[in-house]
């Protein structure tokens, strides 16, 4: 048995060899992906009470973060490079964000249980 075979594939990456590229299947399947939830994103607009509630903006956010994410993963292909280059991507990501919604707390343009 080939050991190479078994390996996870950030340890194959350091090591120089070559990943397996998603066909063209996994793209059209995160195309689709992404093509529904921005469908979903714009048909949320369009409810009257839906926009009026505190939900609104949160529920959006959320929907964009999860869309930044696969395109991340996917078409920029970070899913497939080595744990190093992920970390140092997601890291500063996470601060940032953590960051921006402490500062949008304190000067209280986000409102945690209140209506």
């Amino acid at each position: 048995m080939d050991s190479v075979t078994h390996q996870d594939p950030a340890t194959a990456h350091a090591q120089g060899e070559e990943h397996a590229h998603p066909t063209w299947s996994t793209y059209w399947k995160v195309a689709v992906i992404l093509t529904l939830i921005t469908a979903f994103e714009v048909w949320v607009y369009y409810i009257p009470a839906f926009v009026a509630s505190r939900w609104f903006v949160p529920v959006l956010l959320a929907m964009s973060a999860i869309k930044f994410a696969i395109v991340v993963l996917f078409y920029m292909h970070l899913r497939y490079d080595h744990r190093l280059f992920r970390t140092l991507f997601t890291g500063p990501l996470i601060l940032a964000m953590t960051t921006l919604m402490a500062l949008m707390f304190l000067f209280g343009h986000l409102h945690l249980g209140r209506a």
